[in-house]
């Protein structure tokens, strides 16, 4: 008995001196676990007389039972003590701001779009859209671009069904607005274009363009410039230097290709440049009588300019950034820049 007396005393003062939840399991495991004194000693009931088996064995239960007791009364007291001093260990000042939500942003293309609608809205120009997938004939034939015509090779077209597809320009919209309006037009048409291409540095296979078309008596190429150079102004903030080479496109008549001084390395050269010095911006010219009687606009009364500029290269060229692919990488690091 002097042994469960001995084991029971010290069961209790370990337990009550105990400071830690992990302790007090740590002591059940010591005490009341399959290797403990106190299993030892029920398990060797068996070989104690007859006539004090009986009570070694109750008053074994009863240290059990009390061991029990003290190490489950001792672990409610431990938590009680941490559960009331959380509030001087954790505190929570809840005059601090949080942590804000991201806020949304466009896009840098969507923002140059509605900045360039902005502009020409200022010159009294209207906004026009047109579909993406688009017929054969507005993308083509109406241009002055017939089946059998060699322009055709120079357009990488994505054909959806037989007579239908993916816009090469936005150049379509021209003739739709003649459809719907009646000279004077003036009108640009910023949209979504697709070609069929391998992308570098400053080609992709889907980017966008802003189509322009001025129709009225007596416009000239003096006009086309004009409108050029006060949009060119306004977007970089500052007079950029251009220049107008000849070019072949079959909707207008004389044609020119419209280049602006590099402004990713100031004219010294760059991939984005091709090392030329200048960027190839839109192509542009008078509207070819053709697509005027396409139109259903009578060339002898009336003419008109047209352009198609690069949305992409704008943005490239405003901020400075060198491969047009970075824009729809879907990379947060350089989207969240702007």
């Amino acid at each position: 008995m002097s042994r469960l007396d001995k084991f029971l005393k010290d069961a209790e003062t370990e337990i009550n001196n105990t400071v830690s939840l992990k302790s007090v399991q740590e002591l059940r495991i010591k005490y009341l676990g399959r290797k403990s004194e106190i299993v030892t000693i029920l398990k060797g009931l068996g070989g104690i007389p007859s006539d004090l088996r009986p009570k070694i064995g109750m008053r074994a239960n009863e240290v059990k039972s009390y061991i029990d007791k003290i190490l489950i009364r001792r672990e409610k007291e431990l938590s009680n003590n941490i559960f009331n001093t959380l509030g001087d260990k954790e505190k929570i000042d809840i005059t601090e701001p949080g942590i804000k939500n991201e806020t949304g942003h466009l896009h840098p293309i969507s923002r140059m779009r509605m900045e360039v609608e902005d502009i020409f809205s200022s010159m009294g120009f209207t906004i026009a859209t047109g579909p993406e997938v688009e017929l054969d004939y507005y993308n083509f034939e109406a241009l002055n671009i017939p089946p059998d015509h060699p322009a055709r090779d120079m357009q990488d077209t994505i054909w959806t069904v037989e007579g239908s597809l993916l816009r090469t320009h936005t150049s379509c919209v021209q003739i739709r607005t003649m459809e719907k309006f009646k000279p004077p037009i003036r009108v640009i048409a910023p949209g979504r274009v697709f070609r069929y291409e391998e992308t570098d540095a400053s080609h992709e296979h889907t980017f966008y363009q802003v189509e322009g078309l001025m129709i009225d008596k007596n416009i000239s190429v003096s006009n086309l410039i004009a409108v050029m150079k006060t949009m060119l102004k306004s977007v970089f903030r500052r007079t950029v230097k251009v220049r107008l080479r000849p070019g072949y496109f079959p909707f207008v008549e004389p044609g020119f290709e419209l280049d602006i001084n590099c402004l990713i390395c100031g004219g010294t050269g760059c991939p984005v440049c091709k090392q030329s010095g200048w960027v190839e911006l839109l192509p542009c010219g008078l509207v070819h009588p053709n697509v005027l009687k396409a139109g259903k606009v009578d060339p002898r009364e009336y003419s008109g300019f047209a352009f198609g500029m690069g949305l992409d290269r704008l943005v490239m060229m405003r901020y400075g950034i060198d491969d047009i692919r970075l824009f729809h990488s879907g990379d947060l690091r350089f989207l969240e820049q702007f």
